[in-house]
């Protein structure tokens, strides 16, 4: 079996459940500009491309469009809130340590590919004590590109220490999916994060629903290149 020996991770919505802190942010800026707070549920649905495009999409449930300068404000102070609060809710899927401890005693290596800015995502993996985990993180602001660029992927597999031909891809959303598609890069969407369109309409090679079926979703993914 050529087994995967490098798994690489989006975060939010599929490692971590970030969304409270994320739309905690969200609704701190709204509320400074008087705009009313986005229900938990429709932010979940938000999230996934970055700080910006979420006040974006914040503003627009209101049928709000504010000025370049004026969102880069609202960007800023939303970066600053959440980095001061950002593990008051945010916690790990369950079944994650589980699942990382499975795939290490068998052989693989972890890495962070986000679309969040790095820092944010080493300081969140920080405190919640999962940093030591993976041997490169990588955010927008790493290589100055984003998923679903494949470029992001490529340069995050590279700086683990990686192999293109021994990857595989686990994401929740439409820009993990394409990055990895991208890539020529397997992948494994998890269908309890944070997207409008439904992962399984998004076609990854698999679905899991829980990350206790990791594992056995990765070692599939070695068989199925072992067959080729």
């Amino acid at each position: 079996m050529s087994y995967p020996r490098l798994v690489v991770f989006d975060l939010d919505g599929t490692l971590v459940d970030t969304a409270p802190d994320l739309v905690d942010a969200l609704n701190f800026v709204l509320a400074q500009d008087g705009l009313p707070p986005v229900p938990a549920q429709s932010a979940r649905k938000m999230i996934g491309a970055g700080a910006r495009a979420l006040i974006e999409r914040g503003l627009e449930r209101d049928g709000r469009i504010v000025d370049a300068d004026k969102l880069a404000r609202m960007t800023e102070d939303f970066i600053a809130y959440y980095a001061e609060n950002i593990a008051v809710g945010s916690k790990p899927f369950d079944g994650l340590v589980g699942a990382l401890d499975i795939l290490e005693s068998r052989g693989c290596r972890f890495a962070v590919c986000t679309n969040k800015l790095e820092w944010l995502s080493k300081r969140l993996l920080d405190r919640l004590g999962l940093s030591s985990r993976f041997a490169a993180i990588c955010g927008a602001d790493t290589f100055g590109i984003s998923k679903p660029d494949p470029a992001i992927l490529r340069q995050t597999v590279a700086r683990a220490g990686g192999d293109l031909a021994a990857t595989v891809m686990v994401g929740d959303a439409g820009p993990d999916i394409g990055v990895a598609r991208r890539a020529g890069v397997p992948v494994i969407g998890v269908d309890y994060g944070y997207t409008d369109v439904p992962v399984r309409d998004l076609s990854p090679d698999i679905v899991i629903s829980h990350l206790n079926d990791l594992p056995a979703a990765v070692e599939l993914i070695g068989n199925k290149r072992t067959v080729r």
